[in-house]
């Protein structure tokens, strides 16, 4: 099955993605009707029949598995049946009176950028996805978003583009709002099955791709510690700040500071490179955490609040660095405890860069948003977080990349450079001109794309899940401080960061990145 890449923007807390591909088998489609057995002659192409089908492939063409979401999926071609296309997701807002707003911003948003690609939607599907609250049945919650449902056929349907189907999944059920209520569907809802068995996931699956959770369990991987261990970290953070900041703020020692941060870097990656990896998103981020000491953790998170020496780090995006320095990079986002939460923009964003560039789009996402809600005035994520939506091909930053470390002169430590090339290098991040805020990623190309996915809720989140953070609860910690210490809210952990970010060299702050 052979899938084209549609991406968009839009503003807000939402997600807009192009299609998944899965390799082999035609052009999937979706043959939509009730109680329908058979699919249209012609060419061949995977098809899903029934509701059913549609309803169990959903976490297939996102990527990972809803929960609180509004979705929408493009469709092209006529005829009830359509190659599908670009993807939206929202979450469900609470509150009924965001509901037509946010009906309307969805709808918008993926007809915009299909357009803006050259096909706009024949149709659209519509998915509402909720488990039940205290007290509520599957079918009360069916019942609760039919509101919702209607608004979102209104939104579609008044840019010329027909809902042709809408789902609610709830609870392993799932009810059409388009059932003609013929006795087709049962009044309670029908059961999902056994996941993975639709035709599209059977497509997927054979092709290797594969459904990766949930949004909430790909941001837990990112969120800082709330162990014993984490009260180490922050005192470890407290000393390092006090020993580093006032060198990145004078001139002279900041490129010590800098070829110091990437040494250590570069150390630790090759700790991470020489043990092999667990199977397991959190026996990994476990082994890890163990790999990279609390003053290490501390010394590379303060070194990379300075922009320049970012940049460099952010040039191990490809090739055998590149699965290192994403380990790095997510296992520094985790240690960017208590009062040093802002620190973590920094190192979420290299996730985010380091994922978008190894492919992963649905990581890059949801790490660039995190980076967003850590610090919404960090230029860089921001940037990169807009040019991945929009479907740009990272190849334009990493040639970028490519070309400023080649034009270092090389020297023992990782990408060093004399203190003219850095000074120079400071002043902009990777591919942005000097005279302007926009990296050299704008002008890159789109291209059509395998596995893609959308997160990136931009939400400010600070907590683990709750199976993560029991799961990091049960981990002992050595040495641990004295007995009864909590975090400390100082003005150092902010105010300290803000001085790097402006005062290096007495650059000027506007167009940072």
């Amino acid at each position: 099955m052979t899938n084209h890449s549609e991406a968009a923007g839009t503003s807000g807390n939402s997600d807009i993605s192009g299609q998944n591909g899965c390799g082999g088998g035609g052009e999937p489609s979706a043959y939509l009707g009730h109680g329908a057995t058979t699919t249209p002659g012609g060419e061949q192409q995977v098809t899903l029949r029934t509701p059913a089908e549609l309803a169990d492939a959903l976490p297939y063409l996102l990527g990972y598995r809803p929960e609180d979401s509004i979705v929408l999926v493009a469709l092209h071609d006529r005829d009830a049946r359509g190659r599908f296309g670009g993807r939206a997701r929202l979450g469900i807002p609470a509150q009924t009176d965001d509901w037509p707003s946010v009906a309307q911003q969805l709808a918008q948003g993926l007809v915009t950028g299909s357009e803006r690609r050259g096909a706009k939607p024949e149709s659209m599907v519509a998915f509402l996805c909720q488990d039940p609250a205290g007290g509520e049945s599957p079918r009360d919650v069916m019942e609760r978003l039919r509101p919702l449902a209607q608004l979102l056929r209104t939104a579609c349907g008044s840019l010329d583009v027909p809902v042709v189907e809408a789902l609610c999944i709830s609870d392993g059920r799932f009810w059409s709002y388009c059932c003609p209520g013929n006795g087709c569907c049962s009044a309670e809802g029908e059961p999902m099955g056994l996941p993975g068995t639709s035709v599209l996931a059977a497509a997927a699956t054979y092709a290797g791709l594969q459904v990766r959770g949930t949004l909430k369990e790909m941001r837990a991987r990112l969120l800082p510690w709330e162990t014993a261990a984490a009260l180490q970290q922050e005192a470890a953070l407290d000393s390092a700040q006090s020993a580093l900041i006032p060198r990145i703020l004078d001139a002279e020692s900041r490129m010590e500071v800098a070829e110091e941060t990437l040494t250590v870097a570069r150390r630790v990656m090759e700790r991470l490179a020489d043990t092999p990896t667990v199977s397991g998103t959190l026996d990994a981020d476990l082994r890890d955490d163990e790999l990279v000491g609390h003053d290490d953790a501390a010394t590379l998170i303060l070194g990379l609040q300075d922009r320049a020496t970012r940049d460099r780090a952010a040039e191990w995006m490809e090739g055998d660095e590149a699965g290192p320095a994403l380990r790095l990079w997510r296992a520094l986002a985790r240690r960017c405890v208590g009062p040093y939460g802002e620190h973590a923009a920094a190192p979420l964003t290299l996730v985010g860069w380091v994922a978008w560039s190894s492919g992963d789009e649905l990581e890059a996402r949801e790490a660039l948003a995190m980076a967003l809600a850590a610090d919404p005035d960090y230029l860089f994520a921001r940037l990169l977080h807009q040019a991945c939506n929009e479907g740009l091909d990272p190849e334009s930053i990493r040639r970028c990349l490519r070309a400023e470390r080649k034009g270092r002169a090389p020297v023992s430590a990782p990408a060093g450079a004399g203190a003219d090339s850095q000074e120079a290098a400071s002043d902009q991040s990777p591919g942005v001109p000097p005279t302007s805020d926009r990296p050299c990623v704008g002008t890159g190309t789109r291209r059509r794309r395998g596995p893609r996915a959308e997160g990136g809720t931009g939400t400010r989140t600070t907590r683990r899940s709750p199976g993560a953070a029991h799961a990091r609860r049960s981990r002992p910690a050595d040495d641990g401080p004295p007995a009864g210490r909590r975090p400390r809210r100082t003005a150092d952990g902010a105010s300290g960061r803000a001085r790097v970010r402006r005062g290096g060299g007495g650059q000027s702050t506007e167009g940072e990145t």
